[in-house]
């Protein structure tokens, strides 16, 4: 997907990549909109690659059942068509009105301030999910001077891991879908998990149990152990002390993600509670020109309804309003695809 410099000003800016936000760029797309994505993960995807990437959903229309990386995988390539500028691993921290980059009339627009720099926009769509996702990280200094250098907190590309020994931490569904899915690759893969049970899907775990992965119940990290990458870990039996030395190349902690609105809560938007953004029947939020979508969002005479097909919905309702903002006078409905489809590549 293409990069534009970030001082250009686009017609609509998305607040978070996962399937609302990828979704409603290509919807913008079709929309002959510029549209730029922020995200603060490091990939496309949100909380199914974050939490549950192994996992199948059977409510997307179209699909009987897909796996959630697939989904994604799928959402990413729609998008990809109108190559909207992304940008992962920033964290949005504020939102207010500006003079336009270059108006010799003074009009203004929307600045969105991350971490790392400044993106204008016409309209801004916040689809944040549950909010911004931080890895659950543990308290140990040997963790740290290794992160990038075989500790990980979630597994950006399997590829990268093939013929490899891995530790990975943790007891609940991301993993087990990891383990799972980097059993066939690596050339071992072991399992910690401080307790007996796990916090994962029934069939999954009944899978971890069938395969050739080390489970190692009642186990915790010690210490990470290496010169420039991760060479291997010192993990004890919470029961008795005893310690075990584990030569591995990775180590992947998924221990779960924190996840919160943080600094949207300032940007000055009405809220129902703490987790969602008020909006209206057009998806608008008491910011002219801002609206959110999927998760975050709530209407305040509904009860929430979070699931992947609604923020599809609602994202293309938020898209289609917002148009009518960047074109004054334009309409809401935009046709339908088929028909705008073939009209842009006959065009091209």
């Amino acid at each position: 997907m293409k990069r534009s410099k970030t001082q250009d000003v686009f017609d609509v800016t998305f607040i978070g990549a996962g399937p609302t936000g990828l979704f409603g760029a290509f919807y913008a797309g079709l929309r002959e909109m510029s549209v730029k994505v922020i995200d603060t993960l490091p990939q496309a995807g949100g909380q199914l690659i974050a939490l549950y990437p192994e996992k199948l959903i059977f409510d997307t229309p179209g699909y009987p059942s897909i796996l959630s990386r697939d989904l994604v995988s799928n959402l990413v390539k729609q998008t990809e068509r109108w190559e909207p500028t992304m940008c992962f691993d920033e964290h949005c921290l504020g939102l207010r009105r500006d003079t336009l980059p270059g108006s010799e009339k003074g009009e203004s627009c929307w600045v969105i301030e991350t971490d790392r720099d400044l993106h204008y926009s016409h309209t801004v769509i916040i689809a944040a999910g549950i909010g911004a996702f931080r890895p659950v990280k543990l308290e140990n200094e040997s963790i740290d001077s290794f992160e990038g250098r075989g500790v990980h907190y979630m597994v950006k590309d399997l590829d990268s891991h093939v013929g490899e020994r891995i530790l990975i931490v943790g007891g609940g569904d991301s993993a087990v879908d990891w383990a799972l899915a980097l059993e066939p690759i690596a050339e071992h893969v072991t399992l910690i998990h401080r307790r007996e049970g796990f916090r994962a899907n029934d069939s999954s775990v009944n899978a971890l149990k069938n395969s050739t992965v080390d489970v190692q119940l009642f186990y915790e990290l010690r210490r990470v152990e290496g010169k420039k990458q991760v060479e291997g870990a010192i993990i004890f039996d919470n029961r008795t002390g005893e310690e075990k030395a584990l030569q591995v190349d990775s180590i992947i902690f998924a221990l779960g993600f924190k996840a919160d609105l943080g600094p949207i809560r300032e940007w000055g938007l009405d809220t129902i509670g703490r987790r969602y953004i008020k909006v209206n029947s057009k998806m608008e939020t008491n910011l002219p020109g801002v609206y959110a979508a999927g998760d975050v969002a709530l209407q305040e005479e509904l009860d929430p309804l979070n699931l992947i097909v609604m923020g599809f919905g609602q994202v293309t309702v938020a898209v289609n309003y917002a148009y009518t903002v960047v074109l004054p006078g334009g309409k809401v409905f935009p046709g339908h695809s088929s028909e705008r489809m073939a009209t842009k590549e006959i065009s091209s």
